[in-house]
Formats: C-alpha cells, sequence, structure tokens
C-alpha cells in the first residue's frame, strides 16, 4: 500500500490495466484526474478533444479495432451526457469501452443543491447505456472498482461501463492497494449437450446457413467460423457489424440481400454472434420447418421469438465445441463454390445497378490497401456499403449498429486511427454527419490523427430528403444545408485539404493522399442520388424505422 490521492490511485489503477491512452475533456472537478495523468503521460497518452462526444466515440472506435478496452474521461452533468450517444452507439455494437465520469462533491450527490454539472441520479441515468456502474467514495476504492470495471467488460457480451469519481474523492489521500491487472479467462463453451444436438443437426443437415454478427470481431472467432463453414460447406451471411469475419473473397461470403435467397432452401440456420433481428421480420425470414440454432453470450437474446435451440456461449469458445463435434455427424458434402460463387456474382451485379453510390464505393475498396479500417456512416454511400462494401479481413469495417447514429463516423475513425497506427483508416462522411463532430478537425491536426476522411457533399441531409421525396409527396421541409468550403475549413485548421469530382477523381485523390501519414480531407460534391432503401428493405414486413440494423 502506499499514499496516494484519488487521482494518482487511479491513473496508477489504469496503468496496472495496460492502458495506454485516455480519450478525455478535462473541467474542473476532474483536475486531478489530469494531475495524475500527467505524471504518467511515459505510460498513458492522454488525447483531448473539442466536445465530449467525441471522446466516447473515440474510445469506441479504439475499442472496436484493436479488442482492447478504450477509456474516456469527462465531466458530469452535460460532459457526461455530450458523451452518451457515443457510450450507447458501443453499447448497441458490443463494445468494451470505460467511461470515468466525474460527478459533484460526494456529500451533495442528489440533494438538488444547484451545484456546477449536477444532473440529479447521474448513476441512475448512466444504467440506460452501460452494461455496469458504480460510484467511489474513497480513494481506496478506485483501484478495485477500475478492476471490476475491466472484468464486466472480459465477461459475457463486452459493453461500455462507467465508474463516477466525485472530485472530493480524486483529491483525498489515503493508503491505496493497486491489485493487478485482470486478465481475460478463458468463456465457457456452452452447455455440451446443446452443443452436440446443435452438432448433429448441422452435421445431417442437406443445406445449412449460417448468420454472423459483431459479436465474431468480439470474441476474436472467425478462424473458427470459417472453419465451421467450410466444413459444413454452409454459405455465412454477415450483418452490417460482422462483416470482414470472412473476407468477402472467399465464394461462402454473402451479405443480406444473397439471404433472401439462400434463406428459404436452407433447413438448418446457424446465428452467432448477432441478435438475428431482421430476418426475423422479413417474408424472407425462417419458417416453422427450419431449425434455427443461436449461438450467442447473451442469455437473452437466445430466448426470443422462441428460439428452437438457444446456446449461451462465447462465440469463439461455441464455436471451436461445434467444429470438434460436427465431424462426427457430418454428412459428405461436395464443394458449392461454383453455385455460391454465381450467387454472388448475381448479387453484385444487382448492387452495381445503384449509381453512383456503387462507383463511389468501389472506387475507395479498389484503392485502399486490405487491411485498411473503414469507418462508414449513414449516408448514401454508407448506406450502399451496409451490403455492398467487400471486407477483406476482421474488424476493418465500422458501423453505428442499431442506434444509426448519425454523425458518430468522423471521431470514431480518429480513435480508430490512434488503435492502430500502422494501418489506414478511411472515415466516409456525408455533409450532414459530418458537422456533427467538424470541430474534431482541431484534434485531427493537434494529435497528428493521420485519417483520411472522405465527405460526400450533396447540401442535404440528403437521406431524409429521399424519404420526403418518395413518401411525401416532394414536401421538402428541414433538409437544406448550407456547408462551408470543406477543402478550406480543413486547412484552417492545418489538415490537408483536396476535392474530387466523381469516382474517378475519388480514385486520384486517393491515391495522393495515401502516398504520405498526415491527415486529409477529401470533399467530394455530388448530388441527388437515388435511395438505396428500396433495394435494401425488400422483403421487410414492418415499417422502414422499424428495420433491425444488426
Amino acid at each position: 500500500m502506499a499514499q496516494m490521492t484519488g487521482g494518482e490511485a487511479l491513473a496508477a489503477a489504469l496503468v496496472a490495466h495496460e492502458v495506454a491512452v485516455v480519450f478525455g475533456l478535462p473541467g474542473v472537478q476532474l483536475d486531478w484526474a489530469f494531475d495524475a495523468l500527467y505524471a504518467v503521460q511515459d505510460r498513458i497518452r492522454v488525447i483531448h478533444t473539442r466536445h465530449e462526444q467525441a471522446t466516447s466515440y473515440m474510445a469506441d472506435g479504439y475499442a472496436r479495432t484493436t479488442g482492447r478496452p478504450g477509456v474516456c474521461l469527462v465531466v458530469p452533468g452535460p460532459g457526461l451526457l455530450n458523451a452518451a450517444s457515443g457510450l450507447a452507439t458501443a453499447y448497441a455494437c458490443s463494445s468494451p469501452v470505460l467511461c470515468l465520469a466525474g460527478q459533484i462533491a460526494s456529500d451533495l450527490i442528489d440533494r438538488g443543491r444547484g451545484v456546477l454539472h449536477e444532473v440529479p441520479r447521474q448513476l441512475e441515468l448512466a444504467g440506460s447505456f452501460t452494461k455496469w456502474a458504480a460510484r467511489a467514495l474513497a480513494p481506496g476504492e478506485v483501484p478495485g472498482l477500475v478492476a471490476t470495471a475491466f472484468e464486466q467488460m472480459a465477461s459475457g457480451r463486452p459493453r461500455p461501463v462507467l465508474i463516477e469519481l466525485p472530485p472530493d474523492v480524486l483529491a483525498a489521500t489515503e493508503d491505496v492497494a493497486v491489485p493487478d491487472a485482470v486478465r481475460r479467462s478463458s468463456q465457457p463453451p456452452g452447455d455440451p449437450d446443446l452443443l452436440e444436438a446443435a452438432a448433429k443437426k448441422l452435421g445431417r443437415a442437406k443445406s445449412p446457413l449460417i448468420f454472423a454478427g459483431g459479436g465474431i470481431h468480439a470474441a476474436e472467432a472467425w478462424e473458427e467460423l470459417r472453419e465451421l463453414a467450410e466444413m459444413l460447406q454452409a454459405p455465412v451471411v454477415m450483418t452490417v457489424n460482422g462483416k470482414g469475419a470472412i473476407s468477402a473473397r472467399h465464394y461462402l461470403a454473402q451479405n443480406m440481400i444473397a439471404a433472401r435467397e439462400l434463406m428459404p432452401a436452407a433447413d438448418v440456420i446457424l446465428a452467432v454472434g448477432t441478435r438475428f433481428a431482421l430476418p426475423q421480420v422479413t417474408e424472407w425470414g425462417p419458417n416453422g420447418n427450419q431449425t434455427v440454432i443461436h449461438l450467442d453470450a447473451e442469455p437473452s437474446v437466445n430466448g426470443r421469438r422462441g428460439r428452437r435451440l438457444g446456446i449461451v456461449a462465447d462465440a469463439r469458445a461455441g464455436l471451436a465445441e461445434l467444429v470438434d463435434r460436427v465431424p462426427r455427424h457430418n454428412r459428405k458434402r461436395p464443394s458449392r463454390e461454383d453455385e455460391l460463387t454465381a450467387v454472388k456474382e448475381r448479387i453484385d451485379d444487382l448492387l452495381f445497378e445503384l449509381q453512383p453510390q456503387a462507383s463511389y464505393a468501389l472506387a475507395i475498396r479498389e484503392e485502399i490497401p486490405d487491411d485498411a479500417i473503414v469507418v462508414n456512416e449513414s449516408t448514401q454511400v454508407g448506406y450502399w456499403n451496409w451490403v455492398g462494401f467487400p471486407v477483406y479481413e476482421p474488424r476493418t469495417f465500422i458501423a453505428p449498429g442499431y442506434q444509426g447514429t448519425l454523425g458518430y463516423g468522423f471521431a470514431t475513425a480518429l480513435g480508430a486511427q490512434v488503435g492502430n497506427p500502422d494501418r489506414r483508416v478511411i472515415s466516409i462522411n456525408g455533409d450532414g454527419g459530418f458537422m456533427f463532430n467538424v470541430q474534431e478537425l482541431s484534434t485531427m491536426a493537434l494529435h497528428n490523427i493521420p485519417v483520411i476522411t472522405i465527405v460526400f457533399n450533396d447540401n442535404a441531409y440528403g437521406n431524409v430528403r429521399a424519404f420526403q421525396k418518395q413518401f411525401f409527396h416532394g414536401r421538402y421541409i428541414a433538409t437544406e444545408l448550407r456547408n462551408p468550403d470543406f477543402v478550406k475549413l480543413a486547412e484552417l485548421f492545418g489538415v490537408e485539404g483536396r476535392r474530387a469530382e466523381g469516382p474517378e477523381g475519388l480514385r486520384v485523390a486517393l491515391r495522393e493522399a495515401l502516398k504520405h501519414d498526415r491527415p486529409v480531407l477529401i470533399e467530394v460534391p455530388v448530388g441527388e442520388m437515388p435511395s438505396p432503401f428500396p433495394l435494401l428493405i425488400r422483403g421487410l414486413k414492418a415499417a422502414p424505422w422499424s428495420w433491425p440494423c444488426e
């Protein structure tokens, strides 16, 4: 034990857990925490932002692309509320983010005195977008709470966690013991009887089909998934968050458009690391004659909609068990490469008809490295990317999950780049969403974060406008935007700016940007684009706003 302030105890606990980066924005309640981080700058890099929203988005981007927890640090009240959208996105996408949130003085919490940044029941509020939340009331409690936070992120379904830190606790001094770091323990593979039953059904299936979601990336289960899929010659339909679980170059790798063709012929369906929500609300979803096996780390997911066989298990451990068990029951299976390659080619041809989105997206894909990380936004090219963008490696395509958080992308890409300094990171934005965090061009330049940021500029909230045209007879309201010159704006912040005309112009701009390792913004002026949603939601029985995004 040693005499420490609460701030020093926090810094020591983060060092013990090998935290390399903290994304934060300082304020008076956090002075003792930032002073303690000053003393450990050789161990922990502090990246400060221009808005608290960016701290949680950056932590999420860091976490989802590295597999290591991302950490953000914000003041209480408005600071935490600003960060809440990023935490909600991380919650939707099962991302391990630790939010360190300030509080008012501990003796005034929830007393309604109107203290600076006071929000009643802040800890209760945090429970809406975290897996676990707790408050430190003494310096000696801080390291134990940090350890518990890491245990929570390392067990079951990863999601954001939060620790509240009142300023008097950060400033107080007492004897503190810092426990050893929590190491991720081996995850349970699931009930052996259920796994054996699943192995029998899959092995005896004539036409098995696999749905894979973001849980594959969270559990690092991509090799086990590929091995099982090849063993079964089962096509793998990847959700938006599951893209890259199997390389798009593999004939078994399929998208949600192909699922409409593949689902009716399947007799056994394995859904792993996904809520499997979308097929349940479509005309082409599973019917009563098909066996559905659902393997997921969260028990509540497995119990939904009367699953025939639900297995609560870590995706990697559960798939490894199936890889071991299926061969004892597996029938002889000829390769389906020709058949499934033909399916992929038909879907690719269909998707290419949606222009100019397809040409812009494929221009990006063909110019960047296979291992480049693409952070996709809610924009017309981004919607095409949900199904059409080829992804070749795990954890290289990031989307906002069911939150659909407009404006999340740019800041999330900055966090991804910080966590992956040896990879290129591409941020795809529309002009509407980009302006949500445009101020982080300052963060990008100050910390020399070399993201290549693409802004498709149609001077409108383009998707809202498309829906107003389609469903409301062109009664446009609140969709027109007045934008700055994005190239000049980037240059004013100290970021290289370029303008690209058309897909070929974008190719040239990307080639130039990839030649060096510094921040770049590429503005791409575009006109009105055709809505991709008639293609994306075909067969959906619910209204478009009810579409599950995973």
